[in-house]
């Protein structure tokens, strides 16, 4: 008989870390456990109130699915039975990693997937004044590419610092719906000619159909706006790319079927993540083999990570141990 159940944890950030929305000085995290009485099938997720999501919330969420995960519920089983979010991640992805130990097999193989390769990962910058944000693209400068947290009022200072501190290092931006729409063209325009490859969820979801009417030369990815295939239809002639987390599909599931669909459509894809540890990104390094843009560098913002947790070097990261997930 399998067992189940979800655990709080919290992980401090090496530093604070500030975007659009707000502070955080810790990563709140869920771990969701599944055991058969030899193996145990292990996930991270991490609940976040952009999406009305709470910790208490997500874990009441997982804990609700004790008696199915052990009357012997699957993965295909759990798409229909819970939405997409944090807690159906952590789910999924927990049994993903019980079939894998189960079987001895690498999640790569059950999913049909090549094997992995390492990649290389962006690296953030936490929303500051220009003057710090220049200060820690100058420590970073080595790193072949960095994301910028953006706001609004004063990004193009923001990112001409960067720029000039790390001038050969490739950047893209992330406004967290910071912008209004009007910014979005003259924006668009001053950082294209700062070499910026990608502006991120600039507006809110809910007004991103002006996306349609503004001139952007910088190609604009959907992070908010998008969480599964079900969103796709939505985002035509909006933006150009797709930014696939896990916690927002709801796990590897349907991380796998939005970047296939997502493809189909047209759409370059990125891979990226929450702040949360080796844990959180393990799945996610499968989604992300191939993708144009990798976003996975939680661990690097934390000061410790899970045990046997991925081995980065510099920015590249590598795929995870059975000894962690998969």
């Amino acid at each position: 008989m399998r067992k189940l159940k979800a655990e709080h944890q919290s992980w401090p950030l090496a530093k604070a870390f500030a975007i659009s929305r707000g502070s955080r000085t810790s990563s709140e995290v869920v771990v969701a456990e599944i055991s058969d009485g030899a193996h145990v099938g292990r996930a991270e997720c991490m609940p976040y109130a952009r999406y009305d999501e709470t910790v208490e919330g997500v874990v009441a969420e997982i804990e609700r699915f004790a008696g199915a995960v052990s009357d012997g519920l699957d993965r295909a089983a759990l798409q229909d039975a819970l939405p997409a979010g944090a807690a159906r991640n952590a789910l999924d992805c927990a049994l993903w990693d019980l079939e894998a130990k189960q079987t001895g097999t690498p999640v790569w193989q059950l999913a049909g997937l090549s094997a992995p390769a390492s990649l290389v990962t962006a690296y953030t910058l936490s929303l500051d004044v220009p003057e710090k944000m220049a200060l820690a693209a100058q420590e970073n400068a080595f790193r072949p590419l960095m994301k910028l947290k953006l706001t609004g009022e004063g990004d193009i200072d923001r990112v001409s610092a960067v720029r000039e501190a790390a001038p050969n290092t490739r950047l893209i931006v992330d406004a967290n719906e910071g912008w209004s729409p009007e910014m979005v063209a003259p924006f668009s325009t001053e950082l294209a000619a700062l070499g910026v490859e990608m502006i991120e969820q600039p507006i809110p979801a809910a007004k991103d159909a002006a996306l349609a009417e503004c001139q952007h030369p910088v190609p604009i990815c959907a992070d908010e706006s998008c969480h599964t295939t079900a969103d796709l239809d939505a985002l035509a002639g909006r933006y150009e790319m797709v930014n696939i987390k896990l916690d927002k599909t709801g796990g590897l599931t349907e991380a796998l079927a939005l970047r296939d669909a997502a493809r189909e459509w047209g759409m370059t894809i990125m891979i990226g993540c929450m702040i949360g540890t080796s844990l959180a990104m393990a799945p996610a390094v499968l989604v992300a083999q191939g993708a144009e843009v990798v976003d996975l560098d939680g661990p690097l913002l934390l000061a410790k990570d899970q045990p046997n947790g991925l081995v980065y070097d510099g920015s590249i990261v590598n795929p995870s141990t059975p000894a962690l997930w998969g």
